[in-house]
């Protein structure tokens, strides 16, 4: 089962996959988009570009290539924002005490981008220096998003935005935490 994960098919596959999600999710970002201002743009769509990276990874695999900063990038923002976006998923849920068949499609979705992220680790050429770009963009991002207000609107959780924003943080550290231990077990294994 394992070997099929990193059959050259299933990697197009999973490309192909990727590409069309990361299509849908920027736009469905499409209207908060429009109402963003042009210097925060690239810090709104958070998943997709998080699936961008995944699928750039898997393009520049394919062809043989690959990038430790793409990839790391990858694993950290795979992971946060599959999470984050599972989280707040069941959230509205509890808030709303319903959920969209879209939230459920999400739910589906980004948890599946949080374990993708972390199978294809053993693919992964990251190391200490590309994870500490990684997380400065992930953290940075979140001073864009509860500093700045520029956080992935989701109806009634705006008056949760500050315990979301403390979350997002924390979650952020865990996601750079898994980045560094799912990459670097080889590494870790030489030394002891």
């Amino acid at each position: 089962m394992y070997h099929l994960l990193f059959h050259r098919y299933s990697i197009m596959l999973l490309f192909i996959i990727n590409l069309f999600g990361t299509i849908y999710g920027y736009m469905w970002y499409g209207w908060q988009l429009e109402i963003t201002p042009a210097i925060f743009l690239p810090f709104v769509p958070d998943s997709p570009t998080a699936s961008l990276f995944f699928t750039i990874f898997l393009g520049l695999f394919l062809i043989g290539k690959q990038n430790g900063y793409i990839e790391a990038l990858a694993v950290v923002s795979l992971f946060k924002y599959g999470i984050w976006a599972v989280v707040m998923n069941l959230l509205t849920l509890a808030v709303n005490g319903t959920l969209s068949w879209q939230g459920y499609m999400l739910i589906a979705s980004h948890l599946a981008m949080a374990v993708q992220g972390i199978l294809y680790a053993p693919l992964y050429r990251v190391k200490l220096r590309h994870l500490a770009v990684a997380a400065i963009v992930v953290l940075h991002n979140d001073i864009i998003d509860y500093v700045f207000g520029m956080m992935p609107i989701y109806g009634n959780l705006m008056d949760y935005m500050q315990v979301i924003g403390y979350f997002t943080f924390w979650l952020s550290i865990v996601s750079i935490l898994v980045g560094y231990f799912v990459t670097q077990r080889n590494s870790l294994r030489n030394k002891y």
